[in-house]
């Protein structure tokens, strides 16, 4: 197949590569489903820091159905009363691609299920899938429950055999499955067995601690495989660093459920993370598992759930991060902008992510190509500012600016390079003063700038010195360019560079400022030894920037 080479962000994958987003030869689907059972919503919810109210929890699951998962865990109606509020809502929405499934336990010792009021709770939910979980490990038998074998096994088949005569399908998730199978096989091999022999639809291989390895997790499902008759799942926790690699090692001995959370939130280190494992099912293994087309909105679902957890997004994800296809290293960028997956393991389109060229001391010529391409600036290999650029963008990173988060700042320089940029405005002088007692201070910002022939003097208050230096600038500039009145700071972030050379408080600082205009946002940078100089630096490109967009 012949090499199609396009620089910049739209830089292209050979065609057949297209289709699978793999480094190779397309792979025939295997006509075996993996069902994917989302349970962010309750497994999740154990992860320190992760909080869902009713109505969080409500659009999340409206977007995991959208999305095509095919099991939702919505909690444990029989632990706290949000959870059954959930059941109670769920029960009046029509689901499309998705099964609502309650959590549970099975039965208490020395009672029957009928009688046993969590299990009660668990009908009550009204949802048409059921998931209980059961003890697998003796250890846990004797010393947790402190009963005998026996009675677990009939706490096991009892409470399915209820289940499913109240017309659910139950899906078992036998938990400590793998640490009980190796501590006495016969054992947990009779709790699975009761589990289907009652009517369990799937039993589910639980890693609950998290230590075991893929070798280990491999074996023991083969052989849960060969001894049932009903579908095997798998569910893993995090705890070594391998969920995710444990989960596709089920798979690849026929598990047919893989049970995980979005982002891989859950306890302790938390738990398998579907946005990896769905794109490894479908796209590096051929299976068949969410509707086709639904990955390529894989990224927006990882961000979404964020949003509602009100959690920063870790960039450094695989497949959906926002580092996950950016490319820094010379050597590396600029085989990239070559032939594309010569550095990429997949299309990054396939999930709804995206290309990145960061720019830094470490870039070559092509980073420096593709980034300007993908801010829409005209460049090429063969312009011939672009040694001027890459020599001046590599003094700056000396000095202590960081380009990778300041794209505003490092289109300035290069448009600047290029003299593709007519100074906007121009700031002839600028004055901060602080002043309060015990009980209040005052910050105030004098600015005057030049825009052609004309001037403008201002002074403004604000909560703090740059909040005051950002309010004159613009209020100075706003009767030039109107557009300034929607632009407002986000976010203002400082670090001290050097602190071990000098003094804390005569160490260069660099400043991060985050803008908007209500639809866009960007980045700008500043650095100096004085912290309101570095910030009016990060104001002035932040603004111009603004403008240049215009």
């Amino acid at each position: 197949m012949a090499k199609r080479l396009v620089f910049g962000a739209g830089v292209a994958w050979p065609k057949a590569l297209e289709i699978t987003g793999l480094g190779g030869k397309s792979r025939p689907l295997m006509k075996k489903l993996v069902e994917i059972y989302d349970t962010t919503l309750r497994d999740g919810t154990q992860g320190e820091g992760v909080s869902f109210s009713v109505a969080d929890k409500l659009r999340v699951a409206e977007r995991l159905d959208a999305f095509g998962v095919h099991y939702v865990e919505g909690g444990w109606p029989g632990s706290n009363p949000k959870d059954i509020e959930f059941f109670k809502e769920a029960a009046k929405r029509k689901w499309k691609n998705t099964q609502i499934a309650a959590f549970g336990s099975t039965r208490r010792k020395k009672i029957a299920a009928r009688d046993d009021q969590q299990v009660k709770l668990l009908i009550d939910a009204k949802t048409p899938v059921v998931t209980i979980f059961g003890k697998t490990w003796l250890l846990h038998v004797k010393e947790v429950l402190r009963t005998t074998p026996k009675e677990n096994i009939a706490m096991i088949a009892d409470t399915i055999a209820f289940l499913k005569k109240n017309k659910r399908k139950v899906i078992y998730d036998a938990e400590h499955a793998l640490d009980g199978y190796k501590d006495d096989p016969e054992y947990a091999l009779a709790t699975w067995k009761a589990a289907e022999e009652a009517g369990a639809d799937f039993v589910v291989l639980c890693d609950t601690n998290g230590g075991t390895l893929p070798s280990e997790v491999a074996e023991i499902t083969a052989i849960a495989k060969k001894e049932l008759s009903c579908e095997v799942g798998i569910h893993t926790h995090n705890d070594i660093g391998l969920a995710s690699a444990n989960a596709i090692a089920a798979v690849e001995q026929g598990a047919t459920q893989v049970q995980g959370t979005i982002n891989g939130y859950g306890e302790r280190t938390g738990n398998c993370n579907l946005t990896s494992v769905i794109p490894n099912i479908a796209l590096k293994m051929g299976r068949r598992s969410i509707p086709k087309g639904r990955i390529k909105k894989l990224s927006d679902l990882s961000r979404f759930v964020d949003e509602v957890a009100n959690i920063i997004p870790d960039r450094r994800q695989p497949w959906v991060g926002g580092t996950a296809f950016a490319h820094k290293g010379g050597m590396h960028v600029n085989a990239v902008q070559k032939v594309a997956h010569s550095f990429e393991h997949a299309n990054p389109d396939v999930v709804g992510n995206k290309r990145r060229i960061l720019v830094s001391d470490l870039a070559g010529r092509s980073n420096i190509v593709m980034k300007a391409q993908e801010m829409g600036i005209r460049i090429d290999n063969d312009t011939p500012e672009l040694k001027t650029i890459l020599t001046r963008v590599k003094e700056q990173e000396h000095l202590g600016y960081d380009y990778e988060g300041a794209e505003g700042s490092l289109a300035l320089l290069i448009r600047k390079a290029l003299g593709r940029v007519e100074p906007a405005f121009g700031l002839e002088a600028y004055h901060v003063s602080m002043r309060g007692d015990a009980l209040e201070h005052v910050c105030e910002a004098t600015v005057k700038v030049r825009v052609g022939d004309k001037t403008a003097h201002t002074v403004a208050d604000g909560d703090g010195p740059v909040n005051a230096l950002d309010q004159a600038l613009r209020n100075a500039l706003r009767g030039f360019y109107p557009v300034l009145a929607k632009v407002k700071l986000t976010d203002y972030k400082v670090r001290i560079l050097n602190s071990s050379r000098a003094f804390g408080t005569a160490a260069k600082t660099r400043v991060l400022i985050e803008s908007t205009d209500g639809k866009d946002r960007w980045y700008t940078v500043g650095v100096n030894e004085n912290i309101i100089e570095a910030s009016l630096q990060a104001l002035l490109d932040s603004i111009e920037y603004r403008l240049l967009k215009k």
